[in-house]
């Protein structure tokens, strides 16, 4: 029983996100602690511990080959920076030149990916680690390689040990990433499942938009978990628990496909099935598939085998027979939607077997083609034309190299013209907070500025309270640790760590609380160039893009469209072509709803765009949701002329959304002209004849998607105007 329990919570505790990360630290900053006090070399940890953080901030995530080949280039860069700063750093001219070109060129590197981002970023993290060593040493008569070299060292030794702990470790963090996609579509069930409450009331368009976001979450969660296993699968070839973790992808694609597609306006049905049970049924089944998605996450998380249970199969016998009781005693208006409550059923039905097939996953490939699609350069030519077609006023990218660019150089001047005490911080502040939108910048800001006089204060109680330099020293690891665990997720508690981190290494070879005041004025200046920068130097406003995106996620919603019309035509085929065009108008969605976040947080009047754009998000969103209703239940249609008609109608849906897209993209008001004429809902005779016919349900969500083209076309006509 002990044995049990005890493999128990090593599975638990090796299922925290943060875990691996905190023990590679750990081990990075014990040894470097171990080593300089055994040799009684402490002044020596500051420039090391300094190089494990840029390695650490370099470090993406990737197969043990990818990352050291990786690790070989962000340390060429790494040396290259780390020489020039100590070349140039008493020619303020030439510096400060020197720091402006290069932090729009690593900037601009972002443009190729995520890999060469971290990589630019952490570079230019480094340079100025150099210049704060060399401020901090003044002319120490130290060797002219001995800052550089101590840098490179310290991010050497943590990129070994980090490929070292990939090749051990490969697959946990393709685990993580699935578990978090479950996490995920276990709110997004949950949160659908409102739609379906019998309620009257004026909150159905605050619940679509709540959805609408946690879609997007969806979406994030399942892009990193493709990269995690496209990183995985080519560095491994298909090995079995790599097929099953492929399989297991599958399924959370088809789940959120199917989870988000509807079948009829969910005011309609309320207003019919008011007086009747079967919403409820509707429900209750989504929150119980919602927590076998939770149950599944801890499944895969824990490495234990995974059951779905009998509750889900109970909730969908329960919610057919409540379909079938309406069928025996219809009114007149339930009887014009049993056939859309027919197919949410049917949906929700493979929806739960997709569920239980989680059992078995690697069976997923039977269906799908295994094929990921592969977003990183092919050649050098190919990054250089991603980074060449950043080089436009329009782009975000663009405009964020240049505003850091001139907020470093400002900084800079500032620095010099206040004679500031360790003013090097103050250019480190700017790096960390300035963010290529308002709303980044100015959560970063606040969280910045809290953790740094948390930190401080922190930092000198425990002066004070442990005066022994060995015991700080053991705080220095600790707070090393707990930085690297919340960086990315408690901003404010990873800026006071590191803050202990910075004063305790100082104290190891002076007076460390003289950093205080100094890191507290810094932290403040910094701060506030960051924020000036972002709301003067090329403003990002959301506002001015919104017309853009709005395009581009109609643009993809026409995609998505043609590739089920394809589907239907030739045949359900789950191939790479079908599921990015799926991805990409789920991710045009989600870009969208993201702009409209930010937008609501930046300064002035942004009431007026934020409707306008939330106007537009619900309808496009809608039409997102019919078209993965089409999704759920593409198969050939039978060969025929209604078959045809319908097949050219989704095409003339498909032109109309792509024109629309276009004027938006080019910041013209749409045309009224063009609108395809809709279908009528008593195409291809009786309903009876048709109930079950797959040709109804096409031309039910194609007409019903010709209902929000109207209003779709107003609110983009509201965009631009």
């Amino acid at each position: 029983m002990f044995s049990l329990d005890l493999s128990s919570t090593l599975r638990r505790l090796w299922a925290i996100n943060s875990l691996a990360y905190s023990i590679r630290v750990a081990i990075a900053l014990t040894v470097l602690v171990a080593g300089c006090w055994s040799l009684d070399r402490m002044p020596l940890l500051v420039p090391l511990f300094l190089g494990v953080v840029a390695s650490a901030l370099a470090e993406t995530d990737d197969n043990w080959r990818g990352r050291a080949q990786t690790l070989m280039l962000t340390l060429a860069c790494f040396a290259t920076v780390a020489f020039a700063v100590q070349a140039a750093f008493a020619h303020r001219t030439v510096f400060v030149l020197g720091l402006m070109g290069g932090t729009f060129a690593l900037t601009m590197l972002g443009a190729i990916s995520r890999r060469y981002q971290a990589m630019g970023f952490a570079t230019l993290i480094l340079a100025l680690y150099t210049a704060i060593g060399m401020d901090q040493r003044g002319d120490a008569g130290q060797a002219f390689w001995l800052e550089p070299a101590l840098l490179l060292a310290g991010a050497s030794w943590y990129g070994l040990l980090s490929v070292i702990w990939c090749a051990l470790f490969v697959h946990q963090p393709v685990q993580q990433y699935l578990a978090l996609v479950m996490r995920e579509l276990e709110d997004y069930l949950r949160l659908k499942s409102t739609l379906f409450e019998p309620v009257r009331d004026d909150q159905g368009e605050v619940r679509r938009l709540r959805l609408a976001q946690q879609s997007g979450r969806v979406v994030m969660a399942l892009n990193q978990a493709k990269e995690g296993l496209f990183n995985r699968i080519d560095a491994t070839r298909p090995s079995q628990r790599m097929e099953a973790y492929l399989g297991l992808y599958f399924i959370a694609q088809d789940v959120h496909e199917r989870a988000s597609s509807s079948h009829y306006p969910y005011d309609a049905l309320i207003d019919a099935f008011f007086h009747s049970d079967v919403l409820f049924r509707c429900q209750r089944l989504l929150r119980v598939q919602g927590r076998a998605c939770g149950k599944l996450g801890r499944a895969i998380l824990l490495r234990v085998p995974f059951a779905k249970g009998k509750e889900s199969t109970m909730a969908l016998r329960d919610l057919r027979n409540a379909i079938d009781h309406l069928h025996t005693h219809p009114d007149a208006q339930q009887a014009a939607l049993l056939t859309s409550l027919q197919a949410l059923a049917g949906n929700l039905a493979t929806l739960d077997a997709q569920l239980a097939g989680a059992s078995h996953p690697a069976q997923q490939l039977g269906v799908n083609d295994g094929a990921l699609y592969d977003r990183t350069p092919r050649s050098w030519a190919d990054a250089w034309g991603r980074v060449r077609e950043q080089f436009r006023l329009s782009s975000p990218l663009l405009r964020h190299a240049l505003r850091l660019s001139l907020a470093l150089a400002a900084g800079y001047g500032l620095m010099r013209a206040i004679h500031a005490h360790q003013g090097y911080w103050i250019l480190l502040t700017t790096i960390f907070v300035c963010q290529p939108s308002f709303n980044a910048t100015r959560q970063r800001m606040l969280q910045r500025v809290a953790g740094t006089f948390i930190g401080l204060a922190l930092g000198w109680a425990l002066f004070d309270l442990f005066p022994s330099l060995l015991l700080q020293a053991m705080f220095t690891v600790v707070a090393g640790v707990l930085f690297f665990s919340t960086r990315t997720t408690r901003y404010t508690i990873a800026t006071a760590s590191m803050t202990l981190v910075v004063l305790m290494c100082f104290n190891q070879s002076g007076d460390g609380q003289v950093l205080i005041v100094p890191r507290m004025v810094d932290t403040l200046i910094g701060s506030a160039l960051a924020g000036a920068a972002v709301f003067l130097v090329l403003p990002d406003w959301q506002g001015r893009r919104l017309d853009a995106l709005a395009g581009r996620c109609l643009a993809a919603l026409s995609q998505y469209l043609r590739a089920l019309a394809r589907q239907f035509r030739d045949g359900r085929v789950d191939d790479l072509a079908y599921r990015l065009a799926r991805r990409n108008a789920h991710n045009a969605d989600a870009a969208l709803s993201t702009a409209l976040n930010n937008l609501m947080t930046e300064p002035g009047r942004r009431a007026e765009e934020g409707e306008r754009g939330l106007r537009f998000l619900v309808h496009s969103h809608t039409v997102l949701n019919y078209l993965s209703g089409l999704g759920a239940h593409r198969e050939a249609l039978a060969a025929g002329e209604r078959s045809s008609a319908l097949l050219a109608d989704a095409e003339q849906v498909a032109d109309f959304l792509q024109a629309l897209g276009g004027s938006l993209v080019q910041g013209k008001a749409p045309s009224a002209e063009g609108l395809p004429p809709g279908i009528p809902t008593d195409q291809g005779g009786g309903a009876n004849s048709i109930q079950a016919s797959s040709q109804h349900l096409v031309a039910e969500q194609l007409r019903l998607i010709h209902g929000q083209l109207a209003p779709l076309h107003q609110a983009a006509q509201s965009l631009v105007g």
